[in-house]
Parts: structure tokens; sequence; C-alpha cells
């Protein structure tokens, strides 16, 4: 491997913050060695709204983290997310013959073709298929079939499909600042690898990753993804919703949000009373932390009523007993977790996450999860480039289908 192929670069293009991490690839390990964050303009839930701003704010992200890490960045893993994302679950195969015959490579890769044959339309492509399962002559929950014997194998996938136009644009945002995309990748799918568990993704769990403008989910179920999903409702929409009841700018409704904000009313104590800016040249004014959480909460109920609404009706709300883990930066307000907790009468977590040796701890925040699991994910692929011989059923499963 040589000097340049040793580094690996993550980049998080947010709605609120982008985040660029570096790290050494090296013994089949990820070891941090830098991080820069800019604050970020031109992108909103997931889209390149203004092309230059969100150059400008990508460069910055990537200049610091070089400058921390002292590594020139060539290329990087950048994540895909917003509401323009969807998860379909698919199955496809194929005939092996009039007589039982032994399973190969190019059987399970044929297979894994006539799932993924879906009918799309023209401003969409597929983004990742995830292996769930093989039948082999209709025996389900096979892992891995080759090597098995039958006469037709057929596989269960999750298809997650995005906007052509939408990815495209964070592409060219990405290279225009001087970078090369070296993969793309599903961000709450990214989220999952550095936050969740082995056993919550075998139990099932779903993850909540709320971003600025959208919260993106994903629900895990016997070690594989079984949906992916997003809502239209994020951090942001709490901040606007203090602003506009609280008539203050959104900077000081960002502030109070979150030095004060809280989302159940069951952990207020003794009300406080706190001065928050007025709009244009008016004078401050006090207001009381309750009010704050009389406007929150309700933003927050429906944010979770959404995510119980698009988990009934794919029929998974019961099949979730490991509970919900919050990721993201609107993972950090206070009282999103109990609140949780009361309405899906589940357990409920915020993410840390890990993986990433010599991490700081700053990177432990539920709002770094993409970030370190973008970085995960490329030193996953970038071990499967270079394993030979590897089985195609590997190079099929990645780490994120919980194999």
């Amino acid at each position: 491997m040589g000097k340049r192929e040793r580094y690996l670069v993550a980049l998080d293009i947010g709605s609120a913050k982008t985040c660029a991490l570096i790290a050494n690839i090296e013994n089949g390990s990820a070891r941090f060695l830098g991080m820069g964050a800019a604050e970020s303009k031109g992108s909103r839930k997931g889209l390149i709204v203004n092309l230059d701003a969100a150059v400008s704010s990508i460069r910055h992200a990537l200049e610091e983290a070089e400058s921390v890490a002292n590594v020139p960045v060539e290329s990087a893993v950048v994540g895909i997310a917003g509401s323009h994302l969807r998860g379909v679950n698919s199955r496809g195969g194929i005939s092996l013959g009039a007589r039982p015959r032994d399973i190969e490579k190019e059987h399970v890769r044929r297979a894994v073709d006539a799932a993924r044959a879906i009918t799309l339309p023209q401003d969409r492509e597929i983004l990742h298929v995830l292996p769930q399962e093989f039948l082999v002559d209709h025996q389900d929950n096979i892992r891995d079939p080759i090597g098995m014997v039958g006469q037709s194998l057929e596989v269960n996938v999750h298809i997650v499909t995005t906007s052509i136009t939408a990815t495209q644009n964070v592409v060219t945002a990405v290279n225009r600042a001087g970078v090369v995309v070296s993969d793309t990748a599903l961000e709450p799918l990214a989220s999952a690898e550095a936050a969740l568990t082995p056993d919550e993704r075998e139990l099932g769990c779903c993850l909540l990753d709320i971003g600025g403008g959208t919260t993106e989910l994903i629900v895990y179920s016997g070690g594989v993804v079984r949906h992916t999903g997003a809502v239209a409702v994020g951090g942001d929409h709490f901040s606007n919703d203090l602003a506009l009841g609280l008539r203050t700018p959104i900077p000081e409704a960002e502030r109070i949000k979150r030095e004060y904000g809280c989302a159940s009313r069951d952990l207020l104590s003794e009300d406080q009373a706190i001065h928050i800016a007025s709009v244009g040249d008016r004078p401050s004014r006090t207001v009381f932390v309750r009010m704050l959480n009389e406007i929150i909460e309700p933003r927050a109920q429906e944010l979770l009523t959404l995510v119980g609404d698009d988990l009934k009706r794919v029929g998974l709300d019961a099949q979730i007993p490991a509970g919900l883990v919050l990721a993201g930066g609107g993972a950090r307000l206070r009282g999103l977790a109990e609140l949780s907790e009361r309405m899906f009468a589940l357990p409920v977590r915020c993410a840390a996450p890990r993986g990433l040796e010599d991490m700081p701890e700053e990177l432990s925040q539920p709002e770094y999860a993409t970030v370190v699991g973008l970085l995960l994910y490329g030193a996953h692929a970038r071990r499967m480039a270079a394993q030979r011989p590897a089985t195609l059923v590997a190079k099929l499963k990645s780490m994120f289908a919980g194999q």
C-alpha cells in the first residue's frame, strides 16, 4: 500500500455543519489523524441549494482537517442524505437446473442482479443493494449459500435509491473543492455502523439520524437492514419554531435551544427566567424556560409521530425490541430521549460513535456518528478490495448489512 493509500478521508455535508475526518488505515484498523468542521452554507435538507457557498464550506472543513493531520486530501468518501432517498425491499432469483447442483459465486451474482432489476424513474439511481437473506429451494434464512446444493437460488435485498441530480450536485460541490469522490454512502447507514452494537442489529433496532433539515431512519432486524426512510423534520424546525414563537432572531433561537431547550416537560423543575434578544433594535426581553418547552415539545412529538407512522406503514413498529438510538446534532436536545421512551414504550439511548483508534472524546458525541461511520465504511471497502481471493457474497454484503 502506497503512502497516499494509507490515508482515508470522510466528508459529511450537513445542513448545519460540514465535517471532514482523516484517518490512517493500517493493519485492518483506522486511526484518527485529524478533523475539520465548518458552518454549512449552500446545503439544506441533503440538497445543494447554492453551489459556491457549499464549495466554500467543504473547502474550509477540508483545509482544517489537512492542517491538523498534516496530510493532503485528494479523495473522500461522501455521505448522501435527505428526503429524496427511498428504500424498498425486493426479491429475485434464478433456476439452477433440473438437478441439484453446487451453488457458486456466479450464481449468487446472477440472483442479486435479478433482485436489483426494479423499475426506476429516469431521475433516480441505485445507491446501495443490501442482501438480507438467501433462499435455496425455498429454504430461507441462509446467510451465505456458496457451496450449498440446490435447484433454485433466491435472495431478498434492501435497495436504496437516490435522486440522480441531488447526488450529482453533491459530487460536483466536492469536486469543485478540489477533491475526488471515491465513494458515496447513505448517511444513516454510516451512522449505524459507528453507533449500533451487533446485539441491537440482531434483536431489532431503529436508528434516527436527526439532522438540521431532515431525520433519516434505518431499521435493523436479524442482523440486516430491513428499512430505510426519512421524515421532513429536523433540528432546524425547533429553532425556527422558537424564533417565531418568541420573536427572536434565528441565531438567538439556536442558542437558547442548545442551552435551555427541553423536549420533555417531565424534566422541568423550577421555572427559570432567561434574557433573549429581540428582532431589530428592540430591547432584549425576559422569557421563561417553560415557554421554550411549550414550543419545542409539540414539534418533537410531531417528529416522533412521523417516525412511528413510517414504522407502522412497513410493519416494523413491533420489530424493534432493542429500541431506538438517536444520532445527529438533533439528538443532543435535552429530553428528546426521554420523550421518545415515553411515546414508543421502548429503550432509547443517544449514539456514542466508536471504532476509530485514538479518537478524541469530542467525536464520541451523536453528531459525529455519520462522519465516523463514513470513515469506517471506506476502511471496510478498502479491506474488501485488498483481499484476494474474496468471495462474491463477502463483497456484496457490506458491514452495513450486519454480516
